[in-house]
């Protein structure tokens, strides 16, 4: 567990480190590689970041499960996601949280001192890192309750 938190603090701080540039662009995109994989429902809505999230999830086996952040797989890059926001949806995917999970985070940052790239991974342990990757959405109501 603390591993999983001490490698969070260096993907983050290699954020901030390139966010010291104030004219600068960047982008953080994380994909789930390996976890539980899982069906839940929820409704699909955004972050002041503009990540996507999954708030009322439930499952079938286990009830209630709180919120994810939404994150890309080898099947769905969520490009489409958007489209969904504010629907209760059905989402088959992969949960980091839950069993080994293994997540890789890339970013990128252009600004008047040039262009800086990160990439890592983090694997093992991540609860606390509730991301699910997606690999099918199915919608189920076109608003949320």
């Amino acid at each position: 567990m603390r591993l999983c938190y001490t490698a969070l603090a260096i993907v983050l701080a290699s954020g901030m480190a390139i966010a010291q540039d104030a004219d600068q662009k960047s982008k953080t995109k994380v994909k789930v590689d390996d976890g539980k994989t899982t069906t839940v429902t929820g409704c699909i809505g955004r972050t002041g970041d503009g990540e996507y999230t999954l708030t009322n999830v439930a499952n079938k086996k286990d009830g209630a499960l709180g919120s994810y952040l939404l994150a890309a797989t080898d099947d769905n890059d969520l490009d489409d996601i958007h489209k969904h926001v504010g629907a209760r949806v059905e989402i088959e995917g992969i949960a980091a949280d839950q069993g080994k999970g293994k997540l890789k985070v890339e970013s990128t940052a252009e600004g008047t001192s040039g262009k800086t790239e990160s990439k890592s991974e983090i694997k093992g342990d991540l609860k606390g890192l509730p991301y699910l990757g997606v690999k099918s959405v199915r919608v189920i109501a076109s608003v949320c309750p």
